[in-house]
């Protein structure tokens, strides 16, 4: 969701420099671009590491998802072409999934900007044992659709995301945002989703999913 569906990278960013000047710390880009795609309770671990910070993971999560579920409920910032693709492929009947490392809290204003059932599944970072880069959220995704994973295709920004997908045996678009993608075998790359359409998915070569590798 995050950098691929909508653009609130600069929403958790802006969140993250506000807590360390909160908490009388520093806070770079280079820190803000480390943790793009993350799982958010890793996020929490470097960000209470980074600023020294007495509250546990779980709570600066929390902290995180506040400022930004505030920002998001004021403007969605849809990516380019996102919505469009989302809304076709809703209305020719393809099943969609949702695949993101925020929790339901944050993913529900955004959610509400859609028809219903756009996603008919929603899996998030508060639903899964392990988050992206394992398989685990996107195996939870197909098996949720009733879809094998190497029928999927996972559209993806960020290196964390896209490795989940490829690890769970799915075809990857990956749309780089924030930061950049390294090519490898299973990736295919577009500069953005304006102009992609449902027929670009379906035209995306599989390859053979006895070639992944599971961690």
């Amino acid at each position: 969701m995050d950098g691929t569906v909508v653009d609130t990278e600069p929403y958790w960013m802006a969140t993250e420099h506000a807590i360390a000047e909160a908490n009388g710390g520093t806070w770079t880009q280079a820190d803000a671009m480390s943790l793009v795609g993350n799982d958010l309770l890793v996020s929490g671990t470097y960000i209470k590491a980074k600023l020294h910070l007495d509250e546990s993971p779980e709570e600066i999560v929390e902290m995180l998802l506040d400022g930004v579920v505030r920002q998001v409920e004021q403007a969605v910032p849809w990516c380019p072409g996102a919505r469009e693709l989302l809304l076709e492929l809703h209305e020719a009947g393809v099943p969609c999934g949702l695949v993101t490392m925020s929790y339901q809290r944050f993913v529900a204003p955004i959610l509400a900007q859609l028809p219903p059932e756009t996603f008919r599944v929603v899996v998030t970072g508060d639903m899964v044992a392990n988050g992206k880069p394992h398989p685990e959220p996107y195996l939870t995704a197909a098996a949720a659709l009733g879809s094998r994973p190497e029928d999927c295709v996972a559209i993806e920004d960020s290196p964390p995301g896209a490795a989940s997908a490829l690890a769970a045996g799915m075809q990857v678009l990956v749309v780089p945002n924030h930061v950049e993608v390294p090519p490898q075998p299973g990736f295919h790359y577009r500069r953005s989703l304006t102009d992609v359409t449902a027929a670009d998915l379906e035209s995306l070569p599989f390859r053979d999913p006895s070639t992944v590798n599971l961690p």
